[in-house]
């Protein structure tokens, strides 16, 4: 990460003291990359879903894998042993409805970071570096040279309007109808940008 001194957007508030967490999302179907993307293997030898978990729990210890019944034991065996692991009903219904889903099991977080799954190339002091950030009101979206990307922040003051989440759109329709609340924080980490969806991503991103 790069000194604040040189960086005023990159300066950390001091935070109260506050329970954040994460939110993974690990329900898809993979259907562009025509296997299960997941399960796919990085260089490292390391599953992109076990790199993907290994990074986020180094940075926190309250993590949330929101997946469905067939990917359950691959998640199980990837590092997801020693997490809370939920099957969403329905999750063919997107991932809105998924975020949904994970969003109503949170009971007392004061905010928390909704992960992709597919992005095993951020680095975990940029998980760290968001979960600072947040707060009951935030909507924080991480941006790397002008670009936006994931994972996004929401405070518990969103969590009841997430909970009605459905579809493909998650949190879009809540992001651009409360603009003036979000929260735009340049991270050094261009993996910010790097989901995965076909093989041709994971080759290029390597």
């Amino acid at each position: 990460m790069p000194s604040d001194k040189h960086n005023p957007q990159m300066r950390l508030q001091q935070a109260p003291t506050q329970k954040v967490g994460v939110i993974v999302l690990a329900a898809g179907f993979s259907r562009r990359f025509g296997a299960i993307k997941l399960n796919a293997p990085l260089n490292n030898g390391e599953t992109v879903i076990a790199q993907t978990l290994s990074r986020i729990r180094a940075a926190t210890d309250n993590v949330i894998v929101v997946t469905r019944p067939e990917l359950l034991s691959l998640v199980i065996n990837n590092g997801g042993d020693t997490l809370t692991t939920l099957l969403c009903p329905d999750s063919d219904r997107g991932m809105g409805h998924t975020l949904a889903y994970g969003i109503k099991q949170i009971e007392d977080w004061d905010g928390c970071l909704v992960c992709l799954a597919d992005m095993p190339f951020i680095e975990t002091q940029t998980y760290r570096t968001l979960l600072s950030q947040l707060r009951e009101s935030s909507i924080l979206v991480p941006e790397y040279e002008g670009k936006r990307g994931n994972p996004v922040g929401f405070g518990s003051q969103w969590f009841t309007e997430l909970a009605n989440s459905s579809g493909d759109t998650g949190a879009r329709e809540l992001m651009k109808r409360e603009q003036t609340h979000v929260t735009r924080f340049a991270v050094d980490d261009s993996a910010i940008l790097k989901d995965i969806d076909t093989p041709e991503d994971l080759v290029r991103y390597q």
